[in-house]
């Protein structure tokens, strides 16, 4: 998938950038896997902006994701490869010989007519078979990882994303995280072989704060251009944040201050992703 860049008939055309949607080859044509989901743009039951800069958006249907990949020993067939407007990577349609049909994240290199397959063991290592972390070779690109047995995959799911197995020890594997971060994961999950596709995606330029808005994106105003009652940041003569640390509206540190909960995963984490 390649990077199309557009005539300049426009100042924002200049400098925009898409990407080649050649690889998709068709449009949604199971019902049953589409499903409208409530928005709300950022606001509560009371009407009260809960999540900030967030708005409408386009229209869209969310598209049921099988991320447990649970239909063990039935081989499948890619379909087609369609395009998912609640994520950056494509989907496939995978029609199973006993006829259920499922989509899936498209990992690089799978095309229409490839077989995929789920099993416990006993697969070989392409692109798209899923099989439990404990019979994977160690070294192994995969993705669609699950953190707990049956409940899905939540690492490495993104366009481009990938983890590494980098080892076994009794009842876990050792993974290598998209972030770096080296974490133990029961050997029970089930994982994906191959790398999340669209890589290119992470290099697509906007151009103009409209194709911004159909994301459900609205604008954001700098702290230091409001007023102090209003944030932290404001008033002041000049460009100045008050000479304090970046901060919210609500004065909690952004940079560097650490948010994150302890959790009882921790103990299950070798090595963070800064190193510390």
């Amino acid at each position: 998938m390649a990077i199309k860049s557009y005539k300049p008939t426009t100042p924002s055309r200049r400098f925009m950038t898409g990407l080649d949607s050649s690889d998709i080859t068709s449009k949604p044509t199971v019902s049953s896997l589409l499903k409208k989901l409530p928005r709300s743009a950022g606001r509560n039951n009371a009407g009260r902006i809960t999540s900030r800069h967030r708005q409408g958006g386009a229209k869209k249907l969310y598209r049921i994701i099988d991320f447990k990949r649970r239909k063990f020993g039935i081989e499948g067939r890619v379909a087609t490869i369609e395009y998912d407007p609640y994520r950056n990577c494509r989907i496939a349609l995978i029609h199973y010989l006993d006829g259920d049909k499922q989509y899936i994240i498209v990992p690089s290199g799978l095309k229409v007519g490839d077989k995929v397959q789920s099993a416990e063991s006993g697969l070989d290592i392409k692109p798209g078979n899923a099989m439990k972390l404990k019979n994977i070779p160690m070294g192994t690109i995969i993705h669609n990882v699950e953190m707990k047995p049956g409940h899905g995959a939540q690492i490495a799911r993104s366009a481009g994303g990938y983890a590494q197995l980098m080892g076994k020890e009794e009842r876990y594997v050792v993974l290598r995280l998209p972030s770096g971060e080296m974490r133990h994961i029961l050997s029970e999950c089930m994982a994906t072989i191959g790398t999340v596709g669209n890589e290119d995606w992470s290099n697509v330029v906007g151009g103009k704060a409209g194709r911004i808005r159909h994301q459900g994106k609205r604008p954001q105003t700098r702290g230091s251009a409001m007023n102090p009652i209003d944030h932290p940041h404001g008033g002041g003569e000049g460009k100045t944040n008050g000479s304090r640390h970046p901060v919210s509206p609500w004065g909690m540190p952004t940079k560097g201050f650490k948010t994150r909960r302890k959790k009882a995963s921790d103990k299950l984490i070798i090595s963070r992703r800064k190193g510390r």
